[in-house]
């Protein structure tokens, strides 16, 4: 294994793969350079001797200043690095590189999964109890409880689970409409063979509205119940409908379907100093690879963490009118932290800054990777269900459950996490943890999915990446991921407003 790596030519540091110390020397383009410091691994070494205010160079970019004089051969770390963002920018001069969609070519790869009656194709089989507005949330997880002691937790379907959340009451205007909008989301999803929506009756989200502002949606996978309009015990009587729903969702088999019909969300979260090394550059060429090649879709959200690289999206967008869309994207979260008096630049969270990322840019920088060097070729707000094949961006914060929960809403059947620190958490659809460094891998195998830490150690990305396709192709045809078999699944709706 190397001892570091300079990422970009133009870099003015170098990220150490492992822990290096005081008095080590290593040689960088042909220089030998003697470390002051000692180095934590996933940290970065200055290369020269760096002035204050001299720009940080990392990926090739500008990660931020330096607070201070900064000595060759310095591990330096938040402390001694401040970052350069600062409100709105003018993107007026921003040039497209003509990217355009490609045509799906070469050996198309195929899933086996279950195709609704609308023509989506779901990668899981389960049946979901939903509720309109939180003060059902303990009648829905009794449902569950009861039909989950009848049938052998779900036997003959994946699993059969509630999923509670705080609101559907006592909201205004955007918020109101967002939780109506994740909901709708969901009863539209094909992981579900089967769906129960649970209203209280009194809400603001009154059930028949939101009945109503579903659509047209599949009456035989999808039913709604009114507590205050039942008649006696409302738990039995959801049981009763469960049980319906249980029997039709057993008789939906898996078939053969081709992978452009996979629609995979692109997460990351307790990111380190390796993200932006092995695993989001991994997840990049599985986007690039699904997006190209099979005509499949992929969208990456978490803007705030666009912030810094955001320009090199910008450069991807398909035509003008995307341009238009992802200026407007980035500009409208700029003004959502701005009008609560926030500083668009403080992102890393103290697992960050422990890992190795001292500001939002150097964040942004490895964080984008996900998506490749596709075209962009369609942009969504919050809440938004998918439209377009290719590479999406889409409106989502970075909040870790509240991004996978918009990922899954829009329509994807998984969601691929990045994690340098590791986390247990899962949305709604099957969420794959992608470890950026081995050691992790190796402390929590129940918690991650796939290691990508050995993109610095004994694999390349080209002997990698097959073994990553053919991996989420069998999680796509049923292979469960860690965090169903632990039973985790969980929603997070986005709040901006008043609560009444």
């Amino acid at each position: 294994m190397k001892q570091f790596l300079k990422i970009n030519p133009a870099d003015n540091v170098v990220v150490a793969l492992q822990p290096l110390k005081k008095g080590d020397t290593i040689e960088v383009d042909g220089t030998a350079i003697t470390l002051v410091t000692d180095v934590p691994a996933g940290h970065k070494v200055a290369l020269k001797d760096l002035a204050e205010g001299e720009n940080i160079i990392k990926y090739g970019f500008p990660i931020g200043h330096a607070r201070h004089a900064i000595a060759q051969g310095a591990f330096l770390d938040h402390n001694d690095i401040k970052t350069n963002l600062a409100g709105q920018l003018d993107y007026s001069g921003i040039q497209m590189k003509g990217l355009k969609p490609e045509t799906p070519h070469g050996k198309q790869l195929t899933f086996e999964g279950y195709v609704r009656p609308d023509g989506q194709v779901g990668i899981r089989n389960e049946i979901w109890v939903i509720p309109t507005v939180g003060c059902v949330n303990g009648l829905i997880k009794r449902m569950v409880e009861r039909i989950n002691a009848e049938t052998n937790n779900g036997e003959g379907v994946d699993c059969i689970v509630h999923f509670e959340h705080n609101y559907g009451c006592s909201q205004l205007s955007e918020d109101h409409e967002n939780t109506k909008k994740i909901l709708r989301d969901m009863v539209h999803h094909p992981n579900a063979g089967g769906i129960l929506v649970v209203g209280l009756g009194c809400e603001n989200n009154q059930p028949k509205v939101f009945e109503e502002f579903c659509g047209d949606y599949d009456r035989n996978r999808v039913k709604f119940m009114v507590c205050q309009e039942v008649e006696g015990d409302e738990v039995e009587y959801g049981v009763k409908i469960i049980r319906q729903l249980y029997e039709q969702a057993k008789t939906f088999k898996r078939t053969t379907v081709p992978a452009s019909k996979l629609r995979i969300g692109l997460k990351c979260g307790g990111s380190d100093g390796f993200s932006g090394i092995t695993a989001n550059p991994l997840l990049g060429e599985f986007s690039d690879f699904l997006c190209g090649s099979q005509g499949g879709t992929t969208i990456l959200t978490e803007v705030p963490e666009m912030f810094g690289a955001e320009t090199i999206l910008m450069q991807r967008a398909a035509s003008q009118e995307i341009l238009d869309q992802t200026i407007s994207l980035i500009n409208n979260f700029k003004e959502y932290f701005l009008s609560h008096g926030e500083p668009v630049g403080e992102n890393p969270s103290p697992g960050n800054k422990a890992g190795g990322i001292s500001t939002l840019e150097e964040k942004a920088l490895g964080c984008t990777q996900k998506s490749g060097k596709s075209a962009v070729c369609g942009v969504m707000e919050y809440g938004d269900r998918l439209q377009k094949t290719g590479l999406n961006l889409l409106s989502a914060p970075g909040n870790d459950l509240v991004a996978a929960t918009a990922l899954a809403a829009a329509g994807c059947q998984m969601v691929l996490f990045t994690t340098g620190r590791g986390t247990p958490f899962a949305t709604f659809v099957p969420t794959m943890k992608v470890s950026t460094n081995s050691g992790l891998y190796n402390r929590k195998p129940h918690w991650i999915d796939f290691n990508a830490g050995v993109l610095v150690e004994d694999q390349s990305m080209e002997e990698l990446l097959p073994k990553f396709v053919d991996y989420i192709l069998r999680v796509a045809s049923g292979e469960y991921v860690n965090a169903e078999k632990t039973g985790i699944h969980e929603i997070s709706i986005f709040k901006n407003g008043v609560t009444l």
